[in-house]
């Protein structure tokens, strides 16, 4: 079997026919956006052999922008004795598509937007303070850019860890 890709509007079709659409994105991602008809099984989940899919007539991946699925296309491929596919473009191309989407505005923003923002906000405020009050605090820009290559290079990202301890993630996973 071979991982073939499906434009929004063909999955849509297949999903009419009995097909399963699979959403491969982390909780916090799936809290927030996501397709009313995927069942979110991540892709750790997945990638641990947890589910075959047994039955199924066909099963459709899905992540925000399809990149993550196409990266995993060989793994994905393995988890199901029927055909399967790839949502093109994934979340991102349904909602472009203008296909049927559940929001809800109070759960919290994905983990990685949270770590861009503050990331983001705290190199902007080093660069200001440095540039008026004190080039001591030039400092501060230097060391989350130090932290986001370490995250890079070593997986482990110790500003999303604190985030995850924030008290909007933490009600967000317990619900």
């Amino acid at each position: 079997m071979t991982l073939k890709t499906l434009s929004p509007e063909a999955a849509g079709a297949l999903l009419a026919q009995g097909a399963v659409l699979v959403d491969i994105r982390s909780a916090n991602e799936h809290a927030r956006v996501r397709i009313a008809q995927a069942r979110h099984i991540p892709l750790a989940k997945l990638a641990q052999g947890a589910m075959r899919f047994e039955g199924a007539s066909a099963v459709i991946f899905h992540c925000r922008s399809g990149a993550r699925t196409l990266m995993n296309a060989q793994l994905l491929d393995g988890c199901a004795a029927c055909d399967t596919y790839l949502l093109e473009g994934g979340l991102d191309a349904w909602k472009r598509a203008d296909l049927p989407i559940v929001t809800d505005a109070r759960q919290p923003l994905e983990l990685q937007r949270q770590v861009q923002i503050a990331a983001g906000a705290a190199v902007f405020a080093g660069t200001a303070l440095g540039a008026t009050l004190s080039p001591w605090f030039y400092a501060l820009s230097g060391f989350i850019g130090a932290g986001l290559v370490f995250a890079g290079v070593s997986g482990f990202c110790g500003l999303a860890r604190l985030l995850m301890k924030a008290p909007w993630n933490r009600r967000a996973l317990s619900s």
